[in-house]
């Protein structure tokens, strides 16, 4: 458990007036910034979370994050005031190793992992981890997602050495599959040390040649499965033939406590980029006014947000965009590119929070302007500017600060 002190203030005294001390306040963007912390070795102090709810202070999974922290870390120190409203967080050294950790069942293992996997590559010993709880909630990326899509991602960033025969793969495994509320879903996921990382140079999004998608259902008919690929299947058929979706139903122990049904849904393009949708079930609430979602309507919201996430363009789906905008600013001192569709609230954020920890900042150009100056006066087509307008598509580049790994180079 994190350690309780008995005034945050009076802790904080001898670092107040250092520069090195990162200060935030409220409890949006709470991991991030805790991850900002230990990649860039500064002391983090959070203020001000949920002061005004009935319950104020930090919640029991974010607690967990802490803990998980402490697990992953060797030297960490976690100072939380007696209300929880205020947080202090000395990073220690990324220690790695074998970790089995209980998420619990008020967020989902994505909650925990998503950022997780920043941290792994960078520490002493290969990070064995294995986490207990919700493999997929609404809210949180599922573990469908984490292994097809945000390991993908972080790949683009390892040097090829990195992924030889001789180290351990990066790999995610879902060894039980468990729906909310009640969980009882556990993965393992295994990340490989590097002694640092590579640059990226990602601009070109490419065509949509494939989609694939893995329909998961527990302690409920298998037939459940079969109704959502059914239904994804005639929506997404006519946008592009190479269509593969899989019904992964699991049976018994290895199905969790609470019964369910999920489907993810990822698009390949010509180069690599990705996209990605998810959606899960949820029983009916009156006292919400929410009615039970069937199979046909789980696939349909699936499928319209797949379609959604690929008009936005760009060449990294837009649940990643923090992701791979810490990673480019923890990259060689080389000039980074990578395109994206607009911007999210969360990337924004990112952004902020990236030059106040790293003190990297990023040139953002629009890809009209960027197209305009490399074509510098030929004349262009009226309407695909308009297009291009509406995408709001930008090209973000930073030149990294080069965070070395443990890795020694032979």
């Amino acid at each position: 458990m994190p350690a309780v002190a008995s005034n945050v203030n009076k802790a904080l005294k001898p670092e107040a007036n250092s520069s090195r001390l990162l200060r935030f306040t409220g409890h949006s963007h709470f991991r991030q910034r805790l991850i900002l912390s230990i990649l860039s070795g500064r002391p983090v102090r959070i203020d001000a979370i949920r002061p005004e709810d009935q319950e104020p202070g930090i919640r029991d999974f974010e607690a967990g994050f802490l803990r998980l922290l402490e697990k992953v870390t060797n030297g960490s120190h976690v100072e939380i005031s007696y209300t929880g409203t205020s947080v202090l967080l000395r990073p220690g050294v990324i220690a790695g190793g074998t970790v089995n950790h209980d998420c619990g069942t008020s967020r989902s293992i994505g909650y925990f992992l998503e950022w997780i996997t920043i941290l792994a590559p960078f520490a002493k010993k290969e990070l064995t981890l294995n986490l207990k709880g919700i493999t997929t909630a609404e809210g949180d990326l599922g573990v469908d997602t984490l292994r097809t899509v945000t390991l993908p991602h972080l790949s683009l960033f390892l040097p090829l050495n990195t992924l030889s025969t001789l180290s351990s793969s990066l790999e995610l495994r879902i060894l039980k599959r468990g729906a909310a509320p009640l969980g009882g879903g556990e993965i393992l996921f295994r990340s490989p040390i590097l002694a640092h990382l590579a640059t990226i140079n990602f601009v070109e999004p490419g065509r949509i040649r494939k989609i694939r998608g893995i329909a998961s259902s527990v302690r409920v008919s298998p037939q459940m499965s079969n109704r959502m690929v059914d239904r994804a299947r005639g929506i997404l058929g006519r946008y592009i033939p190479d269509l593969y979706l899989f019904a992964d139903v699991y049976r018994g122990e290895d199905s969790g406590k609470s019964p369910g049904f999920a489907l993810s849904l990822v698009s390949t393009s010509t180069t690599g980029a990705i996209h990605s949708s998810e959606y899960v079930s949820r029983p009916s609430d009156p006292t919400k006014g929410l009615e039970a979602l069937t199979p046909e309507d789980v696939a349909t919201k699936a499928c319209h947000q797949l379609l959604e996430e690929i008009s936005t363009k760009g060449c990294v789906d837009r649940s990643h965009q923090p992701l791979v905008l810490t990673l480019m600013a923890l990259g060689p001192q080389d000039v980074a590119k990578c395109r994206m569709g607009s911007l999210t609230p969360n990337a924004i954020q990112c952004l902020r929070d990236i030059k106040e920890a790293l003190g990297v900042s990023f040139k953002i150009t629009r890809v009209t302007e960027a197209r305009e100056e490399e074509e510098q006066g030929e004349e262009e087509d009226d309407e695909s500017i308009t297009e291009l307008k509406k995408r709001e598509e930008v090209i973000l580049s930073c030149v990294g600060i080069n965070q070395r790994g443990f890795k020694k180079v032979g």
